[in-house]
Parts: structure tokens; sequence; C-alpha cells
């Protein structure tokens, strides 16, 4: 019996140690991924693009708290370890209503402003690689979250999606208007994205996530 706990424990610090792994390579591309974005929006005029850079800045400070999150490991009473996991999940929850809340702001201002940004190969490229990333560290994040019962980790890897679905709409936007000029479809997906933002965060404010 001694044996199988050990071995339990080594499991466990195992994935706790694999998510963050995870975390971390989601803090450091993001913090890339937030650079590139925000220098490509600014030679564009690309409000999408200074978006989508502010938004990855959100996904780092999110994935920080992970990191602090997991890093507690196993080594907590059941007690204090939920209590942990409660904080956690409250702030991502909020990070939800922070993209949520700036991403329709931007929306309806790229629409009333209504002046289309310039040109952008770079921003395309970055879309696409982050719509290539992002589906797979989130799902990454959602079987270790399931193994060791976090749910903060499950809402982080829930925003990581949504992280995708903002790569959709801005090449989406960046695309429509570097192909055919028609620069409104970039507001008009974020709109979408608002939604699925806003009930995320209520779901895992109120600790629905599962």
């Amino acid at each position: 019996m001694p044996d199988e706990n050990i071995g339990i424990s080594q499991t466990s610090d195992q994935l706790y140690k694999k998510g963050l792994r995870l975390e971390y390579f989601t803090v450091g591309y993001n913090i890339l991924e937030a650079a590139a974005a925000l220098l490509l929006g600014g030679i564009a005029s690309s409000i999408a693009l200074v978006g989508f850079g502010l938004d990855s800045i959100v996904e780092s400070l999110s994935g920080g708290v992970l990191i602090w999150r997991l890093t507690k490991g196993t080594t907590l009473e059941k007690e204090e370890e939920e209590k942990i996991e409660r904080r956690a999940q409250k702030f991502v929850s909020v990070t939800f209503f922070i993209l949520g809340t700036y991403v329709f702001v931007q929306s309806v201002l790229t629409l009333v402003q209504n002046e289309p940004p310039k040109e952008s190969p770079g921003g395309i490229i970055l879309a696409m690689l982050s719509l290539l990333i992002m589906p797979i560290l989130a799902k990454a994040k959602i079987k270790v979250g399931k193994q060791i019962n976090s749910r903060a980790l499950i809402a982080d890897a829930k925003e990581t999606f949504a992280c995708a679905f903002l790569s959709v709409a801005l090449l989406l936007g960046l695309a429509a208007n570097y192909f055919w000029g028609f620069w409104q479809a970039d507001p008009l997906a974020g709109f979408v994205i608002v939604y699925y933002l806003l009930k995320e965060g209520k779901e895992n404010w109120e600790g629905e996530c599962e």
C-alpha cells in the first residue's frame, strides 16, 4: 500500500509539472505574440492587431496565475488547495470579462471611426500561427486539468480556446481587407467572440466549469 501511494504521488507530481510546462509555454508564446501584434498593429494602424496584442498580454497574466497555482502542487492540505483553486478560477473569470469588454469596445470603435487599417501580411501570418497553436495547447491543458481535477486550469484552457476564436476574427478581418477591401468583417466577428467570452466568464465565476 505505501508503494502504491508513492506511485500515485509521483504520477500526480508529474502531471502538475506537465501543467506547469504548458503554462510556461503559454506565457512565453503570448509575450512574443503580444510584441509582434502590437508592432504590426502600430505599423498598419490596425485596431484589431493592437487588440489582439493586448489580449495576449491578458493571456500571459492568466498563465502567470496558473503557474502560481500549479507551483503549489500537492503539498497543501485539501482545504487550502481548494481555497487557492477558487482564487485562481475567479481571476481567470475576471480576465474573460476584461477580454469581452475590450473586444466589444474595440469592435464598436472600429465601426464608428470608419478608418480602414492598412494591409498587413505579417498580421495574417501571425493569426494563422496562433490559430494553429492555440487549439492544440488548449486541448492539452484540458486533459491535464481533468487529470489533476483543476477547475482553474480547465478555465484557462477555455480562455486559450477563446484566443483561437480571436485569431479567427483577426484572420478574417485582415484577409478580407487584404484581398477584398472589406475591413468591416473584423469588428463584426468580434461581437460573436464577445458573447463567448462573457458566457465563459460567467460560468467560471459561478463555478460551473466541469
